[in-house]
């Protein structure tokens, strides 16, 4: 009977750790906030169509959007398994620590996309799921290579990034599918957000992310003046092109308050770091970017 028990209690603790593992395998975090970017959209759409919110293609949107962000984040981690040993954030993941192997990963990343790909083709519409394996191939086949060869990967990495808002839009049309205006627009405030948002991550992590030869920052200076100006110019152009929305007329007033109130703390994040030049500085802008992008998508989707 004790025995029994022990094996009962390592079985449980064996699948709560391959769990784990897995979690960190599709990066679960970033992932949920991908598909929230998406669902949000998918709402915003179906309200500009006039039309009450289709649930069961708001879950094949969130079950479809989830695998192939999570495909896409284990296809840059079987690239990138000898680069995480390298850097303190990331040597503890299943691949550098052997506790997956390349074959499970490349097996679960392949699955995850494809049954990811055609959730979103056949389950919302053909356009969704071109414009999922679009942003599968551009993460994982463009954009992670060239982290380490030119700074230029953030711009790169900045239209697979922004895919969500715009696949969210396209799954609440018909037929085919259809890119509406509306939809180039949510594509804009995530892609000028991506901007602050990732060189913030790269201004904190730049140390560890030079021990694997990653070239983040927009200065070949790293955490200088010069890269702390761009941080700062993105962000007060973040400001306008997040009010995007209410200038189309798709969000009213209240979101116009709401979204300003936003840019303007954001900005003034932003020119903290471009005037004390630290870590801490940039830690904050990277929280608040992670708050930012939220509270404007939510406030143009709740604000018309």
């Amino acid at each position: 009977m004790i025995a029994e028990n022990i094996n009962t209690t390592e079985n449980s603790v064996t699948l709560m750790r391959k769990v784990s593992d897995y979690a960190q395998f599709v990066k679960m975090r970033l992932a949920s906030l991908v598909v929230l970017s998406a669902a949000i959209s998918f709402v915003i759409g179906s309200n500009e169509l006039g039309e009450a919110i289709n649930w069961t293609k708001m879950l094949m949107l969130i079950l479809g959007g989830f695998l192939v962000t999570g495909s896409s984040n284990g296809f840059n981690q079987i690239i990138e398994k000898n680069l995480d040993k390298l850097m303190d954030r990331t040597q503890n993941r299943p691949l550098p620590q052997d506790r997956m192997s390349i074959n499970e990963s490349f097996v679960l990343a392949a699955i995850m996309g494809i049954v990811g790909i055609v959730v979103l083709w056949v389950f919302i519409n053909p356009l969704s799921g071109i414009l999922g394996t679009l942003a599968l191939i551009l993460y994982t086949a463009v954009y992670t290579p060239l982290k380490r060869i030119t700074p230029f990967a953030v711009f790169v990495g900045a239209f697979p990034g922004a895919i969500p808002p715009l696949l969210g839009h396209v799954a609440s049309t018909s037929g085919f599918g259809e890119i509406q205006f509306q939809a180039w627009v949510l594509f804009a405030v995530q892609f000028m957000w991506q901007f602050p948002h990732f060189w913030a991550i790269a201004w904190v992590l730049d140390e560890d992310y030079k021990k694997a030869g990653f070239r983040m920052l927009p200065s070949l200076g790293g955490r200088d003046k010069s890269s702390a100006f761009q941080v700062l110019v993105y962000t007060l152009f973040l400001l306008p092109i997040s009010l995007f929305p209410v200038l189309f007329g798709m969000s009213g007033s209240i979101s116009a308050v709401i979204i300003s109130i936003c840019g303007i703390l954001f900005s003034l994040q932003a020119y903290k770091l471009y005037n004390d030049l630290t870590i801490e500085s940039a830690r904050k802008l990277m929280f608040g970017s992670f708050i930012y992008l939220p509270v404007v998508q939510l406030a143009v989707m709740i604000g018309k």
